[in-house]
């Protein structure tokens, strides 16, 4: 007979259920687990056990209870009495049948309304494809959301920013399904507390660089393009979205701003800081050229701008001697190292030129936080020199 653990109204009242399923000698006990069910089974001198995904609650084990029956069942007609396959089968039987993940999907797809194909395919599908697998297997499947979850996202690095990204994705998911229906309520998703990594500092070029990389290189769109960066501190992709109005450079790039709601950079005015030589500015009549459609380099498909400046500058050997100068300073060397100037300028000249955060944020075309989390390291010009000034005196 099935011992219950609690003696809870509710408890008491699905006993007598129980003892139904189960023969008079049988020993089967039913506990809670964190809230859950848990089965425990004494044969031939050896407990098993195993977590069921319902809850310790009056409607989880209305719901157990069949479950349950099926598992005994097939606990008594397996070769090797293990309860952990008997759970597996039953579960396995219950849910093939029933879900059809394709279209669950793709009625998923739907909801996601602001979710463009790009980020779609890039953050959504690896993930879902990977809890799709999972689902249909015919043994092994996750017992509910917590094991879901898990699998599904062994492929990506412990606290990397990719395993973010996934981890929200297949979340937005499983809650979209289960408070639907399309999935069992035993996959309904936790929440998975894990530390991001450090991230690494990027490097910015100084303009003596800026200059060096500029005359290693020898085509001349290559050359227009690192000055542009350099200049107005933009992202690669923006290279292939600039415009002239009034006479004024903007970029038209829209750019997501993250989180759920669709936001997206608006188009903005350009701001040059000009790259400094021994005699001062240097002015690449940079505006007037975008006006005359000088040629930029390619930049493959749309949104691939990034890599294709990174391919380019992989093959550089001035770019690799100076990835090594920031190894040495425990920084990193990406394309967005121009854009890392420009910030970096603003700041050092911020006093100079009666600059903000807010007006450098503006101009960058980010929000203040994304600056604080990565620009904020950058000082004034002049900044230790002022306490030098404080202890002399």
């Amino acid at each position: 007979m099935p011992r219950i653990t609690q003696k809870d109204t509710w408890v008491s009242e699905y006993r007598n259920l129980l003892k139904e399923g189960f023969a008079p000698e049988a020993k089967w006990f039913v506990g809670e687990n964190k809230g859950y069910i848990r089965l425990e089974v004494k044969d031939n001198g050896k407990k098993q056990t195993r977590v069921l995904p319902f809850d310790w609650s009056k409607k989880g084990f209305f719901s157990a209870i069949p479950e349950i029956q099926q598992i005994y069942k097939r606990f008594y007609s397996g070769k090797t009495r293990s309860l952990k396959a008997a759970c597996e089968e039953v579960s396995a039987s219950s849910t093939n049948n029933e879900l059809d993940l394709n279209a669950i999907i793709e009625e998923f797809r739907k909801f996601c309304l602001n979710v463009s194909d790009k980020t779609w395919n890039k953050s959504y599908v690896p993930v879902l494809h990977k809890a799709q697998e999972l689902l249909e297997r015919s043994k092994g499947k996750p017992i509910d959301g917590r094991e879901l979850m898990t699998y599904s996202l062994e492929k990506w690095e412990m606290g990397s920013r990719s395993r973010q990204i996934a981890r929200r994705a297949l979340q937005k998911f499983l809650d979209y399904a289960v408070i639907r229906s399309k999935l069992p309520s035993q996959y309904a998703p936790v929440k998975i507390q894990e530390t991001l990594k450090k991230k690494r500092i990027g490097y910015a070029l100084t303009d003596s660089q800026i200059l060096q990389l500029i005359a290693s290189e020898d085509d001349k769109k290559w050359q227009f393009a690192f000055q542009l960066l350099a200049t107005f501190g933009l992202r690669p992709e923006e290279l292939r979205h600039l415009v002239v109005k009034d006479g004024e450079l903007w970029t038209m790039y829209e750019k997501s701003m993250g989180g759920t709601k669709g936001q997206k950079t608006e188009p903005r005015k350009l701001a040059p800081l000009y790259i400094r030589d021994g005699k001062g500015d240097i002015d690449w009549n940079l505006v007037e050229r975008i006006e005359n459609e000088e040629e930029l380099p390619p930049l493959g498909q749309e949104g691939k701008g990034g890599e294709a400046l990174g391919t380019k500058l992989r093959r550089n050997s001035t770019w690799k001697k100076f990835k090594r100068q920031a190894e040495k300073l425990r920084e990193e060397l990406v394309p967005y190292a121009f854009r890392h100037r420009f910030a970096k300028t603003a700041y050092a000249r911020s006093i100079e030129l009666g600059l903000t955060t807010k007006d450098i944020c503006l101009v960058m075309g980010h929000t203040k936080e994304v600056h604080e989390a990565n620009y904020a390291r950058f000082i004034p010009d002049g900044t230790y020199d002022k306490f030098k000034k404080k202890v002399a005196v």
